[in-house]
């Protein structure tokens, strides 16, 4: 079975990020992330893979939450990734685009575009 972080396929890692996110495997998460990760939305920016993993971990406000990715979009300089995040019961929380670039194997930076289901 092939590894779902193979760096040579950067929708694999991507795929991987969100398994990791939402199983709560926060060291998993950090392995994935280069050290200088940044995260950009539109609510907050981080600068760091610790900053980003400790706002995970302990203050994002939903972890009971699951990504239903579907579609993924390898060809570029990145990987966008369309999808939905998914409260406990499986409802639609919001939907969202995420745009990732990948430096040595890594996860290096991500653009997050997010819409609630009444925009």
């Amino acid at each position: 079975m092939p590894r779902t972080d193979d760096p040579s396929d950067p929708s694999r890692l991507v795929r991987a990020y969100y398994d990791a996110l939402d199983a709560g495997k926060y060291d998993r998460l950090a392995d994935l992330l280069h050290p200088e990760f940044v995260q950009r939305r539109s609510d907050r920016a981080f600068e760091g893979r610790d900053s980003f993993v400790s706002f995970m971990r302990d203050e994002r406000p939903m972890t009971d939450t699951s990504h239903a990715v579907d579609a993924v979009y390898p060809k570029g300089p990145g990987v966008a990734v369309r999808g939905r995040l998914l409260d406990a019961d499986g409802d639609e929380v919001f939907a969202f685009v995420d745009v990732f670039s990948v430096d040595d194997g890594r996860l290096a930076a991500l653009e997050t575009y997010a819409a609630s289901g009444d925009e």
